[in-house]
């Protein structure tokens, strides 16, 4: 019973390949970054990757798949930015609806940051629910932390939902996982521990709690650290160097606060080490920290699926 699905604002794949093992054979992913879309061939070469802007996109020909998915821009609605909504030019969610309108999907999938829920945007979010209410959908809203899908992470991510009215059984949003996410230092230990630093074990034992949000940033500001100010004493509490990025593991005799690399900053947003990524470390870290984290994406995605199955085999048995 195979699942198909059309991804826009692909970036890094972190939601694509949770969705890739909730079930989903994605038809093609639309993604307007060289770096990220290098990054999408070098994992999955089978997949449609289709470089532009989703301005400039039409989905008429995907009319009739299960899931229309992506993480439009995060700028216009993050409480770190000016929250401008509408009337930021990165807002993407109108093109998104644009795209529901020209290939009706069975089932949508959007995701932002927690700020687009905040009361400023309430007028925002019901006009985006009227508009999809409108093409037959049934709608919902859901703040989704990461850490509760196994994300060693305090990641809140707000997460849209439509189903298409008459084309799938009533959505169930996915339950979180009854054990604790791992600590940073759980997590990284091995990493942390590769050229053979002595204090890996001592380490270990600071960083007792989960990472704080991994901010990937934008083009227009900052390099590859781990956020600002507030966040970089966060990590200072779990023994961690949050003014930049390493390229390798502490060496035997390193003494200080440890710099996390790019695949430990990767591992801690739910990729699996064998992931790679296109670019350089500035490049590859934004990928990174600015991806929905591939098991939230595997959970809320293997609940769409259910619900999608399930309207299936009722049609079936009768």
């Amino acid at each position: 019973m195979s699942l198909t699905s059309l991804e826009i604002c692909a970036g890094a794949g972190g939601q694509a390949s949770g969705l890739e093992e909730a079930g989903f054979n994605h038809l093609a992913l639309v993604e307007i970054e060289p770096a990220a879309c290098a990054t999408l061939h070098l994992n999955r070469p089978q997949w449609n990757v289709i470089e532009g802007d989703i301005s400039q996109f039409s989905a008429a020909a995907f009319k009739g798949i299960d899931l229309l998915a992506g993480g439009v821009p995060c700028p216009p609605f993050s409480r770190a930015g000016k929250q401008l909504g509408a009337g930021d030019e990165r807002d993407l969610f109108p093109e998104a609806i644009r795209l529901v309108d020209e290939c009706r999907p069975r089932a949508v999938l959007l995701e932002n940051v927690r700020g687009l829920l905040d009361a400023v945007f309430e007028d925002y979010r019901n006009k985006v629910e009227r508009q999809l209410k409108k093409l037959g959908y049934q709608t919902g809203w859901r703040l989704l932390n990461a850490s509760d899908y196994g994300v060693s992470q305090l990641r809140p991510r707000v997460v849209f939902i439509g189903i298409k009215k008459g084309s799938a059984a009533p959505f169930n949003w996915p339950t979180p996982s009854q054990s604790e996410a791992e600590t940073v230092g759980e997590r990284l230990f091995d990493l942390m521990k590769a050229s053979g630093w002595r204090g890996a074990e001592r380490w270990r034992e600071t960083a007792n709690s989960i990472a704080p949000t991994l901010v990937g940033g934008s083009k227009k500001h900052g390099g590859p650290d781990l956020g600002p100010t507030r966040a970089k004493k966060a990590w200072a509490s779990l023994g961690v160097d949050g003014h930049g990025l390493a390229d390798n593991a502490p060496e035997q005799d390193f003494i200080g606060k440890p710099r996390l690399t790019t695949r430990m900053t990767a591992r801690l947003q739910g990729f699996d080490d064998e992931w790679q990524f296109s670019g350089r470390k500035t490049a590859v870290y934004r990928q990174i920290g600015n991806a929905f984290p591939p098991p939230v994406a595997r959970s809320v995605g293997l609940a769409i699926a259910e619900s999608l199955k399930a309207k299936i085999r009722l049609r079936r048995a009768g």
